[in-house]
């Protein structure tokens, strides 16, 4: 807070009259820019300022990195962000997730100028399949942001976004990229994506999930909720 001291007799304030009160000037410790954290942070940033696309218009691109799924559509449980995305394109993701290189690509010293393949875009197109395969929501209404990023810091920056975020599919209703289970894996549950978002024939035939759509709905509605007020 600044307050204001001594005025002159002409009334004006001389440019040193003024003193600081209640800001904290210590440090507990030094900025360092190339902490792990705040290059985590650097990454998730731009992520954030890269152009948002239709999921189904999405251009061939190579390498790996990270990407942010949104919603725009008209499923009630989603009502709040997809107002949002509506308002402003890429405000609030559904879902943040990454595609790596393959582990050897990781500790190549020539790091900015490996693009491994089309992980990217595959990862991204993998999840457009499974989201059209969904009975309650278009897959017209979604969009995506991407960043192709150098191997070594593509899971700091997954986890740095998510946190930034706290998407609704990473932290309630997981299971968006789950695939079919292995022979002798038929007793799993069924993922809780799948439970609120059901169409994915193998998720069909597994359990119920030990959560209920009920509860899922609830939990999720309370999270948009305390998560929007913020």
């Amino acid at each position: 807070m600044i307050q204001e001291t001594n005025k002159h007799k002409d009334g004006h304030k001389s440019r040193y009259d003024y003193h600081f009160t209640n800001i904290r000037l210590e440090q507990d410790i030094a900025f360092d820019p190339l902490s792990y954290e705040n290059l985590g942070e650097s990454i998730s940033r731009a992520l954030d300022q890269r152009p948002v696309v239709p999921i189904n218009n999405l251009p061939n691109f190579s390498g790996q990195g990270i990407y942010a799924l949104y919603y725009s559509g008209n499923f009630p449980l989603y009502n709040e962000i997809a107002e949002k995305n509506r308002q402003i394109a890429g405000t609030w993701p559904l879902y943040i997730g990454k595609a790596e290189a393959q582990s050897e690509r990781k500790g190549d010293p020539d790091q900015k100028n490996i693009l491994d393949g089309n992980r990217l875009k595959n990862r991204i197109s993998s999840h457009r399949t499974s989201i059209a395969q969904a009975t309650n929501v278009d897959i017209s209404d979604f969009s995506v942001r991407y960043l192709v990023v150098a191997p070594t810091w593509v899971p700091l920056a997954e986890i740095v976004s998510i946190r930034e975020h706290t998407p609704v599919w990473n932290s309630l209703l997981d299971g968006l990229g789950n695939h079919a289970p292995g022979t002798g894996r038929k007793d799993m549950q069924r993922p809780k994506w799948d439970m609120i978002h059901p169409g994915r024939p193998w998720a069909a035939k597994l359990r119920d999930n030990d959560k209920s759509v009920e509860e899922l709905e609830i939990e999720v509605h309370d999270f948009i909720a305390q998560r929007s007020s913020r």
